[in-house]
């Protein structure tokens, strides 16, 4: 009897904190093919690479494997293409497989530049991955469907794709099955995170995303009997994270029933702790219901209402099926009556998209009711979106840059060899000039800044709510209004413009900062930091009140500076800070803080004068460092907003 095949395995994953994800894709493709393979007595699989580490350590597990199979993404194709290009120069003879997201459908040139890749899957992989396996002994291709290679004498192949699975009920589970229970026992000091599948497919179309592929418009749904074995699976391993993969969660009137059995498993087994979704597009009732069953059951850290943009003319070009903004509206309101915080997604850089509709989308989504979190992200190039198709690219005059991929709040990493994952960022398009992506990107910075990390948000607040001025006016006051005299207010936005050179010349998004947590920080959050610890933020608030005065007086003659002072004075007490501890007294002479309070929950309150004291409550939490602050405050905070202090009269 001929010896086994050696069957090696990597999906590498980022890693949090001593947490990791458990591999599935490659679970699945092990699975399937112990079901259903006949040939399963030739092979012998090694134990699974799951976790970025140095390149050497990755080579020692995968020595002996005679073939290697690679689920690659953006976040780990430099790292797989070095660990398939050093094996291959090891050990010639080696089969190597690739297959994920990240395998381009245009595969001849990718094939060409990689010579050490032997052949590639496209779309779904666990019967592809099986029928490589059983052919690998005579490395004769020409039968399977979805895989491009190049034959010995140089031609490219690449065999008509396969029909995705459509009864889901063929795919075995990997947890279920017991695939993981080994690794997790091997691994018993790491806190293992869930990925989790309860559908495949997508109805939308959105150019900017890979799902967006016709082929995967139909969506096909695993089995609620297998679904409600797995959550009671991870409860039963004490896993507090499970991820959702779905592309649309709430799309199907089951996902209410989903979300209903894994609050039931959190009640009577402890776990999970967080159940994180992507809540699906125009299914205002069902996600409605969704979220407040996970929020009010602590399972949820917040709620996205993702619009990307709201200028009608870019949403027809990405072909995005947007939440409509009376949708918007009402999951606001109800989501604000039940105190569920909600953020919000903005991509900067979309066909179409110019500084003007982007500033005024901005103002748009925050006077409707987002005033907890906005995300900006910048517009990264999927290579198999429509997006990524070189004449859409060319349509719109998008120009990109290669920038590194840093995961937000991740460390420098501990490995010699520092092989950097990379993302293709839009820096510029026929709509959006060089120099307006850059004031696009630096207003961005100023909103999160002064706005969402809540800096400023009591007195901008207040004067939108009494003035009817626009957020963006305000808001473009800091980011390129007249400011001079001062000194703190122009040394952020300079240090803001260069930053976003840098992006444009292909620098990264995030701040590395060894002083603080040793991560990388938004842009935004480091400044915060920054101000707050080097003692800038009395300065701060000082132009800040300046600043205003000037503008609204520009604006409206009858402005009450006493107002702005207090409304000023009021956002500075109540923000979070370390070595408090003690309740503060705030005396006023007008209702500020109602009113404030009122337009974030959408009500009307008119101005009064009244002496009025206000008690903030330091002592419920205290910080004892900086460096606890940075972490439990800042970046803890983000998603929630819980940068101010409770206060009561």
């Amino acid at each position: 009897m001929k010896k086994p095949l050696n069957v090696g395995l990597v999906q590498i994953n980022n890693s949090f904190s001593a947490q990791e994800y458990l591999p599935l894709s490659i679970g699945l493709l092990h699975a399937y093919f112990q079901k259903y393979s006949t040939k399963k007595d030739r092979f012998r699989f090694l134990p699974y690479v799951f976790r970025r580490e140095a390149l050497e350590e990755c080579m020692q597990k995968l020595e002996e494997a005679d073939i290697v199979g690679f689920s690659v993404y953006m976040w780990n194709l430099q790292i797989s293409k070095e660990i398939a290009r050093t094996l291959k120069a090891r050990r010639p003879e080696t089969l190597i497989i690739f297959g994920g997201p990240q395998v381009p459908n245009q595969a001849e040139t990718f094939l060409r530049q990689h010579p050490y890749i032997d052949i590639l899957c496209h779309g779904e992989g666990e019967d592809v991955f099986m029928q490589i396996l059983n052919q690998a002994s005579c490395r004769d291709w020409t039968g399977i469907q979805s895989v491009s290679y190049l034959k010995a004498e140089g031609t490219f192949e690449c065999n008509q794709r396969v029909m995705r699975i459509a009864d889901l009920a063929q795919v075995p589970s990997p947890y279920l099955e017991g695939f993981f229970d080994t690794l997790m026992e091997s691994e018993s000091d790491n806190h293992w995170l869930a990925l989790w599948e309860t559908n495949r497919g997508c109805p939308f179309s959105c150019t900017f995303c890979e799902w967006g592929m016709k082929s995967y418009n139909k969506v096909n749904t695993f089995e609620m009997a297998r679904l409600r074995a797995e959550m009671e699976w991870f409860a039963h391993k004490r896993i507090e994270f499970v991820f959702c993969c779905d592309a649309n969660f709430g799309l199907l009137e089951r996902d209410v029933k989903i979300a209903d059995f894994v609050v039931k498993t959190k009640r009577s087994l402890g776990f999970p702790h967080a159940f994180s979704v992507q809540s699906s597009k125009n299914a205002t009732e069902k996600v409605y219901r969704i979220q407040k069953i996970l929020s009010e059951n602590g399972l949820s850290k917040g709620v996205l209402l993702a619009v990307q943009s709201v200028n009608p003319p870019t949403l027809e070009k990405i072909e995005r099926a947007n939440i409509s903004m009376a949708d918007f509206d009402e999951l606001q309101r109800r989501f604000r009556k039940d105190g569920i915080q909600t953020f919000t997604d903005m991509i900067i850089g979309l066909p179409d998209e110019t500084y003007d509709s982007f500033a005024t989308g901005i103002s748009q989504v925050i006077e409707r009711g987002q005033h907890n979190r906005i995300q900006f992200i910048n517009l990264s190039i999927l290579g198999n979106s429509a997006m990524g198709d070189p004449e859409y690219r060319r349509k719109y005059k998008m120009r990109t840059v290669e920038s590194p991929l840093i995961n937000v709040h991740g460390s420098l990493g501990k490995f010699a060899d520092k092989i950097q994952e990379t993302q293709n960022l839009v820096v510029e398009t026929s709509s959006m000039s060089s120099d307006q992506w850059i004031r696009s990107r630096v207003l961005a910075w100023v909103t999160a800044l002064i706005y969402f990390d809540k800096l400023l948000q009591v007195p901008l607040a207040v004067l939108s709510g009494l003035y009817s001025v626009t957020y963006r006016d305000l808001l473009e006051a800091f980011s390129e209004g007249v400011c001079n005299g001062m000194k703190i207010i122009p040394e952020i936005r300079e240090f803001l413009r260069k930053f976003a050179m840098k992006i444009q010349q292909g620098g990264p998004e995030y701040c590395y900062s060894k002083k603080w947590l040793n991560i990388w920080w938004p842009v935004d959050e480091l400044l915060m930091i920054n101000i707050c610890s080097e003692g800038q933020l009395a300065g701060f608030y000082d132009e800040a009140k300046e600043l205003l005065l000037r503008h609204m007086r520009d604006k409206n003659n009858n402005i009450d500076v006493l107002i702005i002072t207090e409304a000023i004075n009021l956002n500075r007490e109540l923000l979070k800070l370390p070595f408090q501890g003690q309740d503060k007294t705030i005396r006023m002479t007008s209702n500020v803080l109602e009113i404030y309070q009122s337009v974030l929950a959408g009500t009307k309150v008119h101005l009064e004068k009244v002496d009025v004291e206000y008690t903030v409550k330091c002592s419920d939490v205290v910080w004892n460092s900086w460096e606890e602050w940075c972490r439990q405050v800042v970046w803890y905070g983000n998603k929630k907003g819980a940068y101010l202090y409770n206060c009561t009269l």
